[in-house]
């Protein structure tokens, strides 16, 4: 138990804890700067994301033939472009290994497109699960310190056979700063778990309207050179 005096300072109240609420504090704080690099580390890659994406966006108005899509896709290293590489790869095989179906080559796309924006959500998401185990087990885990401070109270009382505040106080205030610090912990992780989550979500709309304007594009391309007198090629 810490010593009593007038006014105790977080940090005295941490220094005279019990060495158990000691370690949930320590776990805490340790849990909510994790959370905290998490939360600036994917706002960060989701912001940059998606001034790629914008530029992509703008980019595609021109892109007709299969050489103008894998310059767009090579002109870059955004997720967005790691996505648009595995269409145009699909596009050229497709061209040059099966027959000239765009219905048959549409299956593909529509496959490799889904494997792509999986794999890049998950990379552009990386860690950001953690927040919701924090957010949900914080309040818990300060609440295992709260509960062990009043034990320490308590004990203390039986002790000393004295309920005055001069005894009463030191396990009360750690377990009171228990709780604190565990919603310290957690409130900033669900908040910031929330709006991650829906910017993953807009982020992945983005990809899939540039999924599909890309599949415009190869729509036309086929359509246009496409004859039944002629070979398809690659424009």
């Amino acid at each position: 138990m810490g010593s009593n005096s007038e006014q105790l300072t977080p940090l005295e109240v941490f220094l005279g804890a019990d060495w158990v609420v000691q370690s949930v504090m320590s776990l805490l704080l340790v849990a909510s700067i994790f959370s905290w690099g998490v939360i600036i580390s994917r706002t960060i890659a989701i912001v940059i994301e998606r001034q790629k994406i914008l530029k992509v966006k703008k980019a595609l108005d021109e892109v007709k033939k299969f050489d103008e899509l894998r310059e767009l896709a090579n002109n870059g290293n955004g997720k967005v472009h790691t996505i648009l590489h595995a269409l145009a790869r699909e596009w050229k095989w497709s061209n040059e290994n099966t027959s000239r179906s765009y219905t048959e080559m549409r299956q593909r796309l529509v496959t490799v497109s889904e494997l792509a924006l999986e794999r890049q959500y998950v990379r552009l998401s990386n860690n950001s699960g953690w927040l919701a185990t924090i957010g949900n087990s914080a309040p818990f885990v300060g609440l295992f310190g709260t509960v062990w401070g009043i034990m320490n109270s308590f004990i203390a009382i039986g002790q000393t056979q004295d309920t005055s505040l001069t005894t009463v106080a030191p396990g009360m205030a750690e377990a009171l700063f228990a709780t604190a610090i565990g919603l310290f912990c957690a409130i900033p992780a669900s908040m910031g778990y929330n709006r991650i989550l829906q910017a993953l979500a807009r982020t992945e709309h983005e990809w899939r309207a540039i999924v599909a304007r890309v599949d415009v594009a190869i729509s036309r391309h086929y359509a246009i050179i496409r004859r039944p007198d002629q070979k398809e090629r690659i424009a």
